[in-house]
């Protein structure tokens, strides 16, 4: 199979978007080197080399000049060129007219989170994806959720066929599985002046992320927190209420670290916390786990799906049932071994070798 990819995100996120279309198309080619995957993106970063037979990029003036109008319709010109089988929009979107060649469609829905928490959104922001979203919906061969929550708000919101869409999970970065050492993590500690013990938190800093809750359930718990993120006007907000606390020597926001040492920071850390209100799957959950790391997540939604069935589950607006979920699990170091151990088990769920084997039976079956 030729199959092609919208692969802006791939090449210019490096976080949630762009870390799930990487691990696609890795796992791909790690376990089905058969077939060939080309990326279609407007354009190439500066440190990738733009004559790679698997990237594609807007050749006609017209096209380069308007790339967003090349994303959306111009491009299936390119796909029929190259003679693509399949077209996956790894984010929502595919181009208009695959319908009308034969080219199959696939799409994968992260969330809808703008429909189902609308007021985290500006109202033109809402608009444009929703039109983009459900014109996704109704055109691709096949909808790819990846989480059953998602799926149901997929259903709620836009009149489809139960059987239309698909559920796989995500993976996560094979740094995440490899044991870190305690020399590695030594090494880790020495470079970022970290503590010896600590609670963690991962994620964009932003308030649908609630870290500000974890700040002020860990007030009265002698612990030091982290929290790994872009910093944000959110953001501001935690450093105020940790310069007024008095906090500074015992809550750190920081960010700038490669995949191998966010890997090890996760396999640090005394206990992961992740009291988002609402996400479409959850992958720092995921990575938490393969870290062999004790999770604490929100009881509703998809959290339970990431975290399984030995993970602390709290209501994440209640700081009171988070603290003592954190001091829960700090005092008992039987149920701390218990978690990380069923944690794993659970996790092997999500390997890659499982995961690229749904995602070629699905293409194969379109």
């Amino acid at each position: 199979m030729r199959i092609g990819f919208d692969g802006k995100r791939y090449f210019f996120n490096h976080t949630g978007l762009g870390n799930y279309s990487r691990d696609l198309i890795r796992i791909l080619k790690t376990y089905y080197p058969e077939h060939i995957y080309l990326k279609y993106t407007p354009k190439v970063p500066k440190n990738i080399r733009n004559n790679r037979d698997d990237i594609k990029t807007p050749h006609t003036f017209f096209d380069i000049m308007f790339s967003s109008l090349w994303r959306q319709k111009s491009i299936v010109n390119d796909l029929i060129q190259d003679k693509i089988d399949i077209y996956h929009g790894l984010s929502g979107e595919i181009p208009m007219g695959l319908r009308q060649t034969p080219i199959r469609s696939v799409v994968t829905i992260h969330d809808l989170i703008f429909l189902t928490h609308p007021e985290l959104y500006k109202p033109v922001d809402r608009i444009v994806y929703n039109k983009k979203f459900k014109y996704a919906v109704h055109h691709a061969d096949k909808i790819v959720a990846i989480s059953q929550q998602t799926k149901k708000d997929i259903l709620q919101f836009y009149d489809l066929a139960e059987e239309k869409i698909d559920v796989i999970y995500q993976g996560c970065h094979p740094a995440f599985k490899t044991i870190k050492t305690d020399a590695d993590k030594a090494i880790i500690r020495q470079k970022y002046n970290l503590p010896e013990n600590f609670i963690l938190n991962v994620g964009t800093i932003e308030p649908r992320k609630n870290a500000f809750q974890i700040v002020k359930a860990i007030e009265n718990i002698d612990i030091p927190l982290i929290i790994i993120g872009k910093e944000t006007k959110y953001s501001q907000e935690i450093h105020s209420y940790i310069n007024q606390k008095g906090l500074q020597n015992r809550v750190h926001i920081l960010q700038g670290f490669t995949m191998g040492e966010l890997a090890a920071i996760y396999a640090m850390a005394d206990i992961f916390v992740y009291p988002s209100k609402y996400e479409g799957f959850g992958i720092p959950i995921i990575e938490a786990l393969y870290a062999g790391t004790p999770v604490i997540t929100n009881k509703s939604g998809v959290f339970p799906e990431a975290g399984g069935p030995f993970s602390c589950y709290i209501d994440p607006n209640n700081i009171q049932e988070l603290s003592q979920g954190i001091s829960t699990i700090l005092s008992d170091s039987n149920l701390r071994f218990k978690m990380t151990e069923e944690g794993l088990i659970y996790a092997q769920r999500f390997n890659d070798d499982m995961l690229a084997k749904q995602w070629i039976d699905l293409y194969q079956s379109i």
